[in-house]
């Protein structure tokens, strides 16, 4: 059995019969999270799971700017962790359609009511860098998830990893090199620094 089947395997017996069973995947910056969310909702019973992410909370670069956080997009301070924790409510209570926003990298925008979570989803794989943090308000999170998973990847791969990801996205190495250590390093170094215990690491 592969490691996603096995993990799906382990969050379909643990869901027994709730009608809703949220599951939090966490981990730094380029570690995979949204790989393994939508790998894990792909061999989960078809129609069954929903991917949710954090990054639909980014506020919008103008925000940032008038805050004087621009240049720390991506840190804890710049989503909007009021409007994410009361969507998590609301799909913990299997509140039905609920409207999700979903992050288009290719823009650098929340898109809002990008997709529909329909009653019948009993898994949400909420995927996002600060699940665990242990610091106000993000700790306040940890009763809203049944499972957690913790993505632990070498910091030489993540650093890799951004690279090719900025490059992806049109940046020069020089810019994807200086953004990376002023930005990506900073959240990853913080993400690890103060997390809580995961029910699983992989």
């Amino acid at each position: 059995m592969s490691e996603i089947a096995h993990i799906a395997a382990t969050l379909f017996k643990r869901a027994h019969h709730a009608q809703r069973f949220v599951v939090g995947i966490a981990g730094p910056p380029g570690s995979g999270k949204s790989t393994l969310s939508t790998a894990l909702r792909d061999v989960l019973p078809e129609g069954t799971a929903a991917v949710v992410s954090m990054d639909g909370f980014h506020f919008d670069d103008s925000v940032l700017e008038q805050r004087g956080l621009r240049a720390r997009k991506g840190a804890p301070e710049t989503f909007d962790f009021a409007g994410f924790e009361v969507l998590l409510r609301r799909l913990r209570t299997a509140e039905p359609d609920v409207a999700i926003p979903v992050f288009d990298r290719s823009i650098e925008l929340s898109r809002a009511g990008a997709a529909i979570v329909g009653p019948d989803i009993k898994f949400i794989l909420v995927e996002g860098n600060y699940l665990l943090l242990d610091e106000d308000p993000w700790r306040r999170l940890g009763s809203l998830f049944d499972f957690t998973i913790f993505v632990d990847v070498p910091r030489e791969e993540l650093e890799r990893r951004l690279v090719q990801r900025w490059r992806d996205h049109g940046r020069t190495d020089a810019d994807a090199r200086n953004w990376i250590d002023t930005n990506d390093i900073p959240n990853i170094e913080r993400v690890l620094a103060a997390r809580r215990g995961a029910d699983l690491t992989i």
